[in-house]
This record gives structure tokens, sequence and C-alpha cells, in this order.
């Protein structure tokens, strides 16, 4: 898998649309339908259905009433989904099992670049897209994510372009693996792109402030290729966050202001169950359900 190639320039080939045919999943699919046809790649489109054991779960007198019922309305609801894939590449998928299991394997077999799901924004810890389901997904998918959370009112239409890219890193190698995404999307559509640092404890130990300022310009500024000027209108932006509040409350702040129309992050790699649940939980989580444009996640080690 190899979304971004040699030249630095972003391939897909293989997009993967999943839903569960809620609000929040339906709000994903006119982002999905227009990255397929701007990149001419096939779209495939996943529904998990539930297992045997999930639907037996009902009293027995009632299994073969509630199997069929099912499949009436799951099959209405593919048929419309299929109208909306007319006239590109695709196919739909209706795997049984777990979904993060399912859409794992679909990632493997069908060689995704890039996964396409809306995500709702539920209280409690992580709580993403199929509730608890999400966080395994972000954990497990080999490839990266583009999110469509709750408040994003904007819909694109045909093979859409992105105007204002925010680019948000705190130097780690973990948030530099998106920066060849944001860097690639800013040149395909001649965009705006702003590369964020946020300065989340300003006042804890500095004793030169405006040296510290330089410094961390001179970082962002060298992120930059040297040729960005012909291609993009490009600005470094050294944001300091208030005492005791999050990074991410300001990134989505500056994204409100530049309206952004895409926010890309590079997101800690996770080991073990609770890895990413745990970082979710905090800056990415609150960026993927409250920002009023998609973001597109990127994990380190995964493609390259």
């Amino acid at each position: 898998m190899h979304t971004v190639e040699a030249g630095g320039r972003i391939a897909l080939k293989n997009v993967l649309f999943a839903t569960d045919f809620s609000a929040c999943s339906n709000a994903a699919l006119p982002y999905a339908l227009s990255i397929a046809r701007r990149f001419g790649a096939t779209l495939h489109s996943a529904y998990v259905k539930p297992t045997d054991a999930e639907i037996f779960f009902a009293s027995p007198e009632s299994w073969p009433a509630v199997a069929e019922e099912d499949d009436r309305r799951d099959q209405a609801r593919i048929e419309e989904l299929e109208k909306h894939l007319q006239q590109i590449p695709h196919d739909m998928l209706t795997p049984r099992g777990k979904v993060a299991d399912a859409l794992v394997r679909i990632i493997a077999e069908q060689d995704i670049d890039l996964l396409v799901l809306g995500t709702h924004g539920r209280a409690g810890l992580g709580k993403l897209f199929l509730g608890s389901v999400a966080e395994e997904i972000f954990r497990r998918a080999a490839c990266p994510v583009f999110s469509v959370g709750p408040h994003v009112s904007r819909k694109p239409e045909g093979e859409d372009r992105f105007q204002h890219i925010v680019f948000a890193t705190d130097f780690s190698e973990d948030s530099l693996a998106a920066l060849p995404y944001a860097v690639s999307l800013a040149e395909d559509d001649q965009a705006h792109l702003a590369l964020l640092h946020v300065v989340e404890h300003p006042a804890a130990g500095i004793v030169d402030l405006d040296e510290v300022k330089a410094v961390q310009m001179r970082r962002l500024q060298e992120l930059l290729p040297t040729e960005a000027a012909s291609w993009c209108h490009a600005e470094c932006m050294l944001e300091f966050g208030r005492q005791f509040a999050p990074a991410a409350e300001r990134i989505l702040e500056v994204a409100r202001n530049r309206a952004a129309d895409l926010i890309v992050l590079g997101v800690r790699s996770a080991h073990g169950k609770l890895g990413l649940i745990t970082h979710l939980a905090s800056t990415t989580a609150q960026i993927l359900t409250q920002a009023g444009c998609p973001v597109l996640t990127v994990r380190r080690g995964r493609v390259q």
C-alpha cells in the first residue's frame, strides 16, 4: 500500500466507505464519492451485518421474523446506496461479523488506500462512529482515515477541491507522518496551507520567549518544501494555548478562523488494546468530533 508515491503525490486506487446507514455515516458518503471521482479510484462500500448471535439475542420465537425483516431492511438500504455509486467503479461488500474485524480484513484484501467514515460526538471515552467500536477501527486500520464529524455541514460536489488546509504538528515523528499528505493535497489543489504548532504551556520555564518563538517558527518553515511558494500560499503559525486548555481547542479555533475545509493530523501509534483509546480521548478525539470540516488522520508506520 503506497498512498504517497515516491514523488510526493497522493495516489489513491482503492477507497473504502464504511457505513451503518446512520445519519452520521451518510454524511461521509458525498466525500467518499468526491474523493473516488477525483483520484479515479474504485469505491468499496462496506456494511457489516450483525452476527447470528446478535440477531438471535431476541426470543427464539421471533428469530425467523427478525432475520427476514433485517434482510429486507438491509437490501433496501443497499439498493438506495448503490444509486449513488453509479458512474464510478464500485462494489458493495456486506460481510457478517464484528465491525472492526471485517473492515481490517477488507482493507488488507482490497489493498485499501483510504478509509472514509462518519463520526459522531457522543459523550464518553472516545465514542466515535459506531460507538466504542471506532477506537478499534482507528487502532487497527492499516491506512489513513478520512473522518467526517457531526459538525461538518458543507457537502462536496463532483471532484471537490480543498482551499484551506490546516496541518497541526507537535514536531514528533508521529505527527510528521501526515505532512506529505497535507503538502501533496495543497500542491494538487493550489490551496492555502497553514502549518500550525501549538505551545501548550508557554510560561513553564521559558526565559527568553522571543527566542523560543523564533526557534519554533524556523522549525515550521523548515518543514515546507523549498518550491512550495510556487504552487500554494503557505504560512507557518505558532500559537500559544490558554493556560490549562488542551491544544485541541486552539487547533479547532485556528481552523474555524481560517475557514479550513480540511485538518490533517499525524496520530500516535498505539500498542495494546487501550493505547489509541487513551489518545483518542484527548486531542485527536476532540478534533474529530468537534471540527467543522473533515479530518484526515495518518498513523506512522502504517503507510509510506
